[in-house]
């Protein structure tokens, strides 16, 4: 009984954990929507404003001064700044993800550790090499999750660190040069 009541629990959290995942997969997707919203509702006022001024204009030389390498830098800039900006929501998500999950294995593990010791417990006498086995062969079985754990995150942590690289590196290649006068 008092084991399907922890099973009961167990589960629960699960499904709570569940629901918090999910709502932060919402809150970022809110978050990533009004960047993007932004974005576009700038984009779309400076067209009109653009628009606005080529009709105005009489001579097609004029038109095509509107569009320089400077303004196309910019672009890229605003660009560059907007993947920035999600990037950071991104990074910070992941983070917020790990550290769930890190603390959902914590007291899975917790729980495992616990459990197994009610268990070996309750051995009968004389299976004491048995359970020392049992007990040798669960915590090597832990020892491996956690290690195979630590090398994906590591892995996890390496992509992050190149896709940032890549990022800093268009930034920098892109970003807008003032003509001196």
């Amino acid at each position: 009984m008092y084991q399907t009541k922890k099973f009961v629990a167990a589960q629960a959290k699960a499904i709570e954990s569940a629901q918090d995942l999910a709502q932060l997969a919402i809150d970022n997707a809110k978050a990533i929507t009004d960047i993007h919203f932004d974005v576009t509702k700038e984009a779309v006022a400076s067209t009109q404003a653009k628009a606005a001024h080529i009709l105005t204009l009489k001579n097609t030389k004029e038109a095509f001064e509107i569009f320089k390498l400077e303004e196309a830098q910019e672009v890229l800039a605003e660009v560059s700044t907007v993947q920035s900006k999600v990037n950071k929501v991104i990074t910070k998500s992941s983070k917020e993800v790990v550290a769930m999950m890190e603390s959902a294995m914590d007291d899975s593990q917790a729980e495992l550790r616990q459990m197994v010791k009610e268990i070996t417990g309750m051995a009968p006498v004389g299976s004491a090499p048995v359970v020392t086995v049992f007990d040798y062969m669960f915590d090597a079985s832990l020892q491996s999750f956690d290690q195979a754990y630590t090398a994906s995150k590591d892995a996890y942590e390496n992509f992050e660190k190149t896709i940032e690289s890549t990022m800093s590196s268009f930034q920098n290649h892109y970003v807008p040069t003032k003509k001196t006068v």
